[in-house]
């Protein structure tokens, strides 16, 4: 990247990036702040890290179950500023109750003996330094080789991308599970088998941004066990080892599990991006086909090895697929779309050959990546000028391409595994 390009672009990445920021504490605060008042509800530290933090402190320090209703109430008063409602209508319909597995609170034990204010501050450095990382990581599972310069770039749109911002803001722990990830991901491609598996198990504090990765590598695994036993017995033990700890620790804990799994889908009743666009039976259609479709690309390459590009995009199709047909859409998951997006950007600057059908889906796919950095952008230029009735219109601006954006990365990363990219990278690999 020369010099003076480089400025310019290292320019509108920081401005995009600052847009984002501004808009998220300045624009979508300020209108939550006024909908809240004007209903009457409530509003605490709003941090999604609250009610793990305060249900693994209980059961560590008091040994008092998570799942319970109690608990439940003692984490409104925290999240919400008192417990909810439910004969108020404007209430919010979230219980925020304690919706993971037990074995979250060991990855929150250090820090139970901490006051809150504490452990929030630190917790949203952490979710910083790993979007850092988890450029430098993706790349590195890609078989991406970028320059410092480009890499620069990518991190600061990385740290200004809505979803990677709103997930800072809600100290959201999909954002530990995608850098969990990307660092299984980044030591399966350096070879370090026992660690990935290890990594993956403790991503799996979310599993449903989970599982279909942990299918797919599992059968990875299998086809060649010889070489690849290592990753599945490092992943089968640190699971062994989480789930036999929780037990002692709370026995019965997963009937508890799946009954506040319940609970969460009725007061929530969230639903698939797909469901929530085209309805409920085409939706299930579409997930069906979907999970198809990428299982077959991805059986087409279990026979690569960690090492290869064509590997690096069937881990980044499969989190494509996973954001696309996972019961939520909250826009803060869609950093798992990351990997596919890289290595889509990658094809474009390689010129991989594609039908023109494509070449136009990718443009069409671009525009919606980057509608909210320029929806911000205007906001922010905007609020200027504008008053509370004209915010409480436009506030919706940027997420605008928030359901239609998974689709399209997972459609294109979809054809870019059935399409000449992954022969192309393999014969790169093969004159290297």
């Amino acid at each position: 990247m020369k010099s003076l390009s480089f400025i310019v672009v290292l320019a509108l990445a920081l401005v995009a990036g600052a847009s984002t920021w501004f808009y998220m504490n300045r624009i979508l605060r300020a209108q939550q702040i006024a909908d809240a008042v004007a209903h009457g509800r409530p509003r605490g530290n709003l941090s999604d890290l609250y009610p793990r933090w305060l249900g693994a402190r209980e059961l560590l320090l008091r040994r008092r179950n998570p799942y319970s209703a109690e608990i439940t109430r003692e984490i409104q008063r925290g999240y919400y500023g008192r417990p909810l409602d439910p004969a108020r209508a404007d209430d919010p319909k979230d219980e925020q109750g304690f919706v993971y597995p037990v074995y979250v609170v060991f990855l929150l034990a250090p820090t139970v003996s901490l006051p809150f204010d504490v452990v929030q501050g630190g917790f949203r450095w952490l979710l910083l330094a790993l979007a850092v990382v988890s450029v430098v990581l993706w790349l590195r599972v890609l078989r991406w080789k970028v320059s410092c310069r480009t890499m620069f770039v990518i991190i600061v749109l990385m740290l200004g991308w809505l979803p990677m911002v709103q997930g800072i803001k809600l100290q959201q722990l999909s954002l530990l599970v995608a850098g969990l990830l990307a660092a299984s991901g980044a030591c399966l491609a350096g070879g370090w088998l026992s660690c990935a598996g290890m990594l993956l198990a403790l991503a799996t504090i979310k599993p449903q941004l989970v599982w279909p990765l942990v299918l797919w590598l599992v059968a990875w695994a299998v086809s060649d066990w010889r070489s690849r036993r290592n990753f599945v017995i490092g992943f089968a033990l640190t699971m062994l080892l989480m789930l036999v700890g929780s037990e002692l620790l709370l026995p019965g804990w997963p009937r508890m599990f799946l009954q506040a799994i319940r609970e969460y889908h009725r007061y929530t009743q969230n639903q698939s991006v797909l469901v929530w666009l085209f309805g409920a039976i085409p939706g299930r259609i579409l997930e069906t086909v979907s999970v198809l479709g990428c299982a077959v690309c991805v059986w087409r390459v279990r026979r690569e090895t960690a090492t290869s590009a064509v590997f690096g995009r069937g881990v980044g199709l499969v989190l494509a697929l996973t954001v696309v047909i996972v019961p939520m859409f909250a826009p803060y998951n869609q950093v798992l779309l990351a990997p596919a997006i890289l290595a889509l950007l990658w094809g474009e600057i390689r010129r991989d050959p594609v039908l023109p059908a494509v070449r136009l889906a990718r443009m069409a796919g671009g525009i919606l990546l980057a509608w909210p950095w320029v929806a911000t952008m205007a906001l922010s230029v905007a609020c200027l000028w504008w008053t509370p009735s004209l915010r409480e219109k436009l506030w919706p601006m940027p997420f605008y391409s928030n359901f239609m954006m998974p689709v399209f990365v997972f459609g294109l990363a979809l054809m870019d595994a059935w399409g000449p990219g992954p022969r192309n990278l393999r014969e790169d690999a093969a004159r290297e």
